[in-house]
């Protein structure tokens, strides 16, 4: 089929799988929490301004949605783009707007139905596949990896919403990987020059193992443990608010405009929001 991103009959996409099994994980995570109360949970506010509980998984689902068409439709995807720009740039929010269309037991569900529909997709996909989005293609590694950091990053919402604890795993790698890879864009969407210095950041892993990037001998780098540096990358905290800590004036300034996720700056969270 012309266009497909499929891997042929009877091949296993290697990584990409595994990555499946950890956006698995996440879902089910994110579900134990909104699952765990009543319905009525999802019309709380959230520390995104205007976003319930419910808006949260409706951006989700909205998504999920939109990548499972990139995944078997690029052409039907790329027309959909479109569309959506046009609706957004006119004041509307469809991926909040679709669920506050429909009852709270029904997002629910279809949440639940069109995340399973992509995840099976995803299992199926040619690892050396370009998947479109919104943006450059990525590499299907790449895309799946980007669709479990949102899962995790608009799950913080939630747990915040919800006054909820939620147990940092290693999957949070992932998470931590598009954050340190995204920090070229994220002088690009602030309007900056990127800087020519390399940056070595080095994480306290949830299982008090290493991750580390980039050369150990650069004279810029990044200490912390691992979930403070994923909820400052996805903005979830305030750079004031974790233990991260930046040694070199490149690394400082990388930590103030961090984002790990595609679009203009976000808002952030205001110091000592959640002390």
């Amino acid at each position: 089929m012309p266009g497909s991103l499929r891997s042929r009959p009877g091949c296993k996409a290697a990584g990409v799988d595994a990555l499946c099994d950890d956006v698995t994980a996440e879902h089910v995570d994110l579900d134990c929490l909104v699952s765990s109360g009543s319905l009525a949970d999802l019309d709380r506010p959230t520390p995104a301004p205007g976003w319930s509980v419910g808006d949260q998984i409706s951006h989700l689902w909205y998504f999920d949605q939109q990548a499972l068409l990139a995944l078997t439709d690029p052409d039907a995807f790329r027309a959909s783009t479109e569309q959506l720009l046009a609706t957004v740039s006119g004041g509307e929010d469809p991926s909040v707007a679709a669920g506050r269309a429909i009852g709270p037991a029904e997002l629910l569900e279809r949440w639940r139905a069109d995340r399973q529909a992509l995840v099976s997709a995803a299992r199926t996909v040619d690892p050396k596949a370009r998947v479109p989005w919104y943006g450059p293609a990525m590499s299907a590694r790449s895309f799946v990896t980007a669709r479990l950091m949102e899962t995790w990053a608009h799950g913080q919402d939630v747990v915040d919403s919800l006054g909820a604890e939620r147990r940092p795993t290693a999957r949070l790698r992932h998470v931590a990987h598009i954050g340190v890879g995204a920090r070229a864009f994220s002088y690009v969407t602030n309007g900056r020059q990127v800087p020519d210095a390399d940056v070595f950041v080095r994480l306290d892993a949830p299982d008090g193992d290493e991750w580390t990037w980039g050369d150990p001998n650069a004279p810029d780098r990044v200490d912390g443990p691992a979930l403070d540096f994923c909820l400052l990358v996805t903005q979830r905290r305030h750079r004031s608010d974790t233990a991260v800590r930046a040694t070199g004036p490149a690394a400082d300034e990388w930590l103030d405009i961090a984002q790990a996720f595609a679009g203009p700056p976000g808002p952030g969270r205001s110091p000592g929001a959640f002390s």
